[in-house]
């Protein structure tokens, strides 16, 4: 079973991106992390942006440890965030700025899209949730703001895609990801023409959608030189939500899931996208995944949250009865959380909290509007967070039920947030379900997953989920 095969795996998160490198051992998946390298937006003009040039040297620096290891992947994949994009020109250089989601360009823009589209047919037309950061929205401000930019441009590549074109010199437009932007007709499972052309977008920016296991190429010549090998790039699901739902432990076709990261993605998998008025109101979208499998589900801000006071506090952020020794990882914040009292919440998913100038003060603002205790410290503001994201998990999960009329046992939580021991405690106690947490790295491994299944190693989805359980195991709440 491919035990002498390696994979190569690049993840790229908001905040990170690793090289991880896997392959199957007497029927287990094993895997080792071989590169890590930081990520995060920065700021030019006044905008948030990507700095591509930056990540594309560490997807290079990442490959080359392969070689120095002489441990040479068969195939690689790359899969990032979801919305955003770059654009070249007609000698495929690149052209304006590669925005970040966070950028604050679209505010308000989305009132520009439903003079043309009124909202209730834009979901009708792609069951994407309403975000003000989709890739529609962006484009729409790029058009008002920026004309010159889209008038140049000759194609649009989502962020991996857009690396995989400079490995191998392909330009590949993958699903996934795709469906993201709210730009994805899901009865096609194509671009929605129509919609892009009365939204006044170049159709020409707008190709065939490749799926998930689909070879890109091999690797440019140049790039050979760099690495010092030649490897096949295969597409994995390049949203990385796509790839960790993927690697759900879990063969039933009845089962909740929340991929938790920087966004808890919580929902489930269904054979067709739901674009009902209920499903609008709730906030729930369809994602399109691996083999088709809609991932209807709902955006929760997730431990985006946390991140950010943490960092915050790791900075210096002063508080009563601070002292040099507090510690301020995710296990101690996790620990601390635990003992204190305060018994106030937030509702998470409100948009104060996508991107306030400090997330401690919006949170302790949010409990005093709301006449609650202000917490004070890092345990207590932490214990509010933790709280506040359980009830989140509640009440999508009785949306859910309520929307596709199916009851769920259990939720299986993956990706880095599974690790969080007294979040998955409160969470199997705020929705009365089992928790089955794990594995952490799911979205490195469905990006594996696609890679392996491709190859032959495993025949399908389920095959694969089956070895997920079988090599990593789950805890269960």
């Amino acid at each position: 079973m491919g035990d002498s095969k390696y994979y190569l795996a690049v993840d790229i998160g908001a905040s990170s991106g690793r090289h991880i490198l896997g392959r199957v051992e007497n029927g287990k998946i094993s895997y080792e992390e071989i590169h890590r390298f930081y990520n995060g937006m920065d700021e030019e003009d006044g905008h948030k942006v990507w700095n591509t040039e930056r990540l594309f040297e560490e997807i290079i620096n990442g490959m080359k440890k392969c070689s120095e290891m002489g441990k040479i992947p068969v195939s690689m994949g790359i899969d990032t965030w979801g919305v955003d994009y770059v654009l070249l020109d007609k000698n495929d250089e690149k052209v304006g700025k590669s925005y970040a989601y966070r950028d604050d360009r679209t505010t308000d823009i989305d009132k520009e899209v439903y003079k043309t589209v009124p909202e209730n047919e834009l979901y009708e037309r792609t069951g994407i949730q309403k975000a003000i950061f989709n890739t529609i929205y962006q484009l729409e401000a790029l058009k008002l703001k920026e004309p010159e930019i889209l008038d140049k441009a000759e194609s649009l590549l989502m962020i991996p895609d857009y690396f995989h074109f400079l490995l191998t010199g392909v330009k590949k437009q993958e699903y996934t990801n795709a469906t993201t932007g709210q730009l994805v007709d899901p009865k096609t499972k194509e671009w929605d023409i129509e919609l892009i052309k009365r939204l006044g977008f170049p159709e020409r920016l707008f190709g065939k959608l490749s799926m998930p296991g689909t070879k890109v190429g091999n690797l440019k010549e140049e790039i050979q030189k760099q690495v010092g090998y030649d490897c096949m790039v295969i597409l994995p699901a390049t949203h990385d939500t796509g790839s960790a739902v993927m690697s759900v432990p879990s063969t039933s076709d009845n089962v909740l899931y929340i991929s938790s990261g920087t966004w808890s993605l919580f929902g489930c998998e269904a054979e067709k996208a739901d674009c009902s008025e209920a499903a609008r109101h709730a906030n729930f979208t369809n994602e399109g995944g691996y083999d088709y499998r809609y991932r209807f589900l709902k955006n929760i801000m997730g431990l985006w949250m946390i991140q950010s006071v943490k960092k915050e506090f790791e900075q210096g952020y002063e508080y009563p009865g601070k002292s040099s020794e507090d510690d301020y990882s995710f296990a101690n914040l996790c620990e601390k959380a635990k003992e204190a009292e305060i018994t106030s919440v937030v509702d998470a998913n409100s948009p104060e909290f996508l991107a306030p100038a400090s997330m401690i003060k919006a949170v302790q603002e949010a409990c005093e509007k709301t006449g609650q205790t202000v917490p004070v410290t890092p345990w207590e503001i932490s214990r509010v967070i933790y709280r506040s994201l359980a009830v989140c998990y509640r009440k999508a999960a009785e949306e859910i039920e309520q929307i596709t009329g199916k009851h769920f046992d259990s939720i299986n939580i993956v990706g880095g947030g599974s690790n969080a021991d007294y979040l998955n405690r409160l969470t199997a106690k705020e929705t009365g379900k089992t928790i089955y947490a794990g594995p952490g790295e799911a979205t490195a491994i469905g990006n594996l997953g696609a890679q392996m299944i491709a190859d032959g190693i495993f025949d399908d989805l389920m095959s694969f989920r089956k070895c997920v359980f079988d090599s990593f195991g789950v805890t269960k709440y």
